[in-house]
């Protein structure tokens, strides 16, 4: 009976496993066990283990891992040498499936969720007045996910809807001379947005699950819709005399379903005997049952292969922006444009100046970016355009100082400003007032610099003609 130094009984002495090559060998002083047959299923390689524990093989056991007290040890089991290594073929799925979540079958509508938006635009229970809960159920955290996921989609219409109904915007879709079958995306326009002489407000937001008019959906949700959406920046920008462009640059796919290939079997052609080609069939046919039924436990909501059909030149962020650009806002009257971009959407502007930059520059009076993630040097931004960028845009970024206070930048685009908070996703929403006060500041200065220098001449030249 083998002691340690202090006498402490250490367990039976170590034992060659059959079908081992190697001896898996037990704790000695907290020391991690080496277990490294070939194919044994002891999962301990590497492990790290408590002292007054050990690790045993429990029958019926998937995994084959089981951790017990010293005191109730059971003696070791040999490695499993079974006909398949396959997980699956040991899961037990008829009992996996007594545990599953609940079905992910969600509502479709906000009444459905007992959920609606108050007079501050916040987001309550009907029934009890409380905002929204994630944890619905406890312990069940990717069933919660999914739930509100579902209640993001609902809220994503919502959202469109009051684009229309709300601040009178239209729904425009793209590509423009799409055919009745292939993909398409939309973007929203106020009815003065190509025809306004003076003024055209054009919105990014970021990357993710926003769709146009969102600046968060997790503000939405949890907070309200005005830090949560764009409609404070529609409605005072038609408030002041902006026409408006709404942009979006997530609607890059739509998913449909993968057809299904069906592939011969190449047993058929092959020289083996009728009856091993059925064995063998039964067993490939058994283990995808099984495989499907497993695939189906994991991931119930998606029964159904999908693949992604992209829209034909608004595949990405940035070709959203650029074709925007070129079949649009480059044909609006306006004689000044204002872009704010939040997020990656700044990296989308970027990346459009990069490919049109001198219509940019002869077009865009002013750009407010709200925490943009983009980087002058990794987007191979030219000097002419970070010159531009320096004089005619500024970034509200992320911070705990006051808004408007200088921040240091490493980068040499454009200056950089406190947005008043520490929170990303707020950045656009905190730094509205400041926004609009740069767009009429830009104006002006613009106003200014075209007019002519009163000279002498210039009044005798008025006066002669007078």
């Amino acid at each position: 009976m083998p002691l340690s130094t202090t006498g402490t009984y250490l367990g039976p002495a170590p034992r060659l496993f059959p079908g081992c090559r190697r001896r898996c060998r037990r704790v000695r002083n907290d020391v991690s066990v080496s277990c490294r047959p070939r194919k044994c299923n002891s999962n301990l390689f590497g492990a790290r283990i408590p002292r007054g524990k050990v690790i045993t093989t429990a029958r019926g056991s998937s995994t084959g891992e089981l951790e017990g007290h010293a005191s109730s040890r059971l003696p070791p089991q040999p490695c499993s040498w079974g006909q398949s290594s396959d997980l699956l073929s040991r899961i037990d799925l008829d009992e996996l499936m007594k545990k599953d979540e609940p079905p992910l079958d969600f509502p479709d509508t906000l009444e459905g969720f007992e959920y609606a938006f108050n007079e501050k635009g916040q987001l309550r229970h009907i029934k009890t007045g409380e905002p929204f809960v994630f944890n619905y159920r406890e312990d069940l955290h990717r069933w919660n996910q999914k739930r509100y996921e579902a209640l993001g989609e609902i809220i994503t219409k919502y959202v469109y809807e009051l684009l229309e109904k709300d601040c009178n915007l239209k729904k425009i879709s793209i590509p423009v001379d799409a055919t009745e079958s292939e993909p398409k995306s939309f973007i929203f326009m106020s009815e003065d947005a190509l025809t306004n002489p003076q003024k055209l407000m054009v919105l990014i937001h970021g990357s993710g699950v926003v769709r146009a008019g969102q600046w968060a959906r997790r503000l939405i949700i949890n907070e309200d819709l005005d830090s949560g959406t764009q409609i404070p920046f529609i409605k005072r920008a038609v408030a002041e005399g902006y026409g408006v462009i709404v942009l979006n640059p997530n609607e890059n796919y739509i998913e449909v379903e993968k057809p299904k290939i069906h592939v011969q079997s190449s047993s058929d052609s092959s020289d083996e005997p009728a009856e091993k080609r059925e064995r063998k069939d039964k067993v490939s046919k058994e283990t995808k049952k099984r495989r499907d039924f497993y695939e189906k436990y994991r991931n119930p909501q998606r029964e159904k292969e999908m693949m992604q059909l992209y829209i034909r030149e608004n595949g990405s962020p940035e070709e959203h922006a650029i074709y925007v650009w070129d079949h649009f806002i480059a044909q609006a009257a306006a004689e000044n444009v204002f872009f704010v971009a939040h997020s990656y959407g700044g990296l989308a502007f970027v990346e459009l100046m990069i490919q049109r930059e001198a219509d940019v520059k002869n077009k865009v009076t002013a750009v407010a970016l709200t925490d943009s993630v983009h980087n002058v040097w990794h987007q191979e931004a030219g000097k002419t355009i970070r010159e531009w960028m320096r004089e005619n845009c500024c970034n509200w970024v992320s911070s705990s100082e006051p808004l408007d206070t200088s921040v240091e930048s490493m980068l040499p685009d454009c200056p950089r400003v406190s947005a008043g908070t520490d929170r990303h996703e707020l950045t656009s929403w905190k730094s509205f007032p400041s926004i609009f006060k740069f767009f009429t500041e830009a104006s002006e200065a613009k106003i200014s610099s075209l007019k002519p220098a009163v000279t002498r001449r210039s009044h005798r030249i008025k006066h002669e003609e007078l």
